[in-house]
């Protein structure tokens, strides 16, 4: 699986101010985002969820070759398998969630199962962080802007309140199409807006994506 623009927003771009002792990624994939969040905090435990078996020993090989292994491990379960008993809570939760619709479907059933809203609805992610949140913890995911308003809704009736929204925008003439979400607990009066354009053309990053994403990438042009 490639490395996706989103798991690297998401990864760069999660609020971490909250001194995280535990992480948990859920629905890993490759381990992109879980690296990145030992790269960029001190936390001692770093757990991460994957149901598909390929990614799962991919993430694990990555985890296993990272400087950060000793506080790196890859769960092999479902959503629903990992909340059934759960024996942890984390203070930072993060998620880049399968949501293509159905017209989207392809023929590849792995392909399917990594990127399509069936294999983790939006309403589960929401009920699993919330059983699963620290009580300062902070939940962040990335998802399509124009389901943006149904999140915000769906993670209220849960008690999670946005603390921070980036608007993501590929060239500043294309409609949005991604929204970064971050919640905690307390419900604030004010939490920051703001929109993120990554290119002003074809390879040409933005200062603002290449200030986010620099310490990831090897090589970053700006225009």
């Amino acid at each position: 699986m490639k490395i996706g623009t989103d798991g690297v927003l998401l990864g760069a771009w999660t609020p971490i101010e909250n001194n995280p002792f535990s992480i948990l990624d859920i629905g890993t994939g490759t381990g992109i985002i879980a690296l990145m969040l030992a790269q960029r905090s001190a936390a001692a435990q770093i757990d991460a969820l994957e149901i598909d078996e390929n990614a799962y020993e991919q993430a694990t090989d990555n985890f296993e070759n990272s400087p950060w292994n000793d506080r790196l491990f890859c769960f092999h379960a479902g959503l629903d398998e990992f909340v059934e008993e759960p024996e942890d809570e984390y203070d930072i939760i993060v998620s880049n969630p399968p949501f293509y619709s159905e017209d989207y479907k392809t023929n590849d059933d792995q392909r399917d199962l990594a990127r399509f809203q069936d294999a983790m609805p939006f309403e589960d992610l929401i009920e699993a962080a919330a059983l699963l949140l620290s009580e300062n913890g902070i939940f962040s995911v990335i998802i399509p802007f124009k389901e943006e308003s149904t999140f915000l809704a769906l993670a209220e009736e849960y008690q999670l309140f946005p603390i921070k929204i980036t608007r993501v925008k590929g060239t500043p003439t294309s409609e949005t199409k991604r929204s970064l979400l971050a919640f905690s607990r307390s419900e604030r009066a004010n939490f920051s807006l703001d929109e993120l354009i990554i290119e002003t053309a074809r390879h040409i990053y933005t200062a603002e994506y290449i200030a986010l994403t620099t310490d990831f990438y090897l090589k970053m042009k700006s225009s």
